[in-house]
């Protein structure tokens, strides 16, 4: 490299291994004046599709599959339909870590919060599991929660918008 800093290319294989062996996204490693840092995206499944049989004692709408295969395809053309929140808010909550996100304190459980509900300043908002620990991500400040911005029991990574609190 042209500023005099070498780079440890074995550090970076051996780092890279353990990003694979531990299932992680991300490591970094600071020593002295040298930092690494090793990351990595993984893809997500590709969600499944489910197709209606059709029906049997109407032997006309056996050919017409096409109409099941087509409205998986309509359903993401919708989803961005939400409002961005942009990263400024003063009210927005994001993931302090990288996890998976629990509205709840146990499955069946009422929610932590919901929409519209009042919060006081270190409220459990809702938990992330990472590294089989469950972390309480608290209200930052006092106010109405406007918007949840996770499902239960989707992965989350560092930085990402959970929750609006205005």
């Amino acid at each position: 490299m042209s500023n005099g800093v070498t780079v440890d290319a074995e550090a970076i294989r051996k780092l890279a291994e353990i990003l694979r062996d531990t299932d992680l996204t991300e490591i970094e490693v600071a020593e002295k004046d040298a930092r690494i840092r090793v990351a990595r995206v993984i893809p997500a499944p590709a969600p499944a599709q489910y197709f209606a049989a059709p029906a049997m004692a109407a032997p006309a709408m056996m050919p017409q599959p096409a109409p099941a295969m087509a409205a998986p395809a309509a359903a993401p053309a919708a989803a961005p339909a939400a409002p961005e929140v942009e990263a400024s808010h003063p009210g927005l909550v994001t993931s302090p870590m990288v996890g998976v996100a629990y509205l709840a304190p146990e499955p069946g459980a009422a929610p932590f919060v919901t929409v519209g509900a009042r919060v006081a300043a270190g409220q459990t908002l809702l938990l992330i599991e990472a590294m089989k620990t469950f972390n309480q991500i608290k209200a930052p400040r006092a106010g109405t929660v406007t918007r949840i911005l996770v499902e239960a029991g989707a992965p989350v990574e560092y930085g990402e918008p959970l929750v609006v609190v205005e």
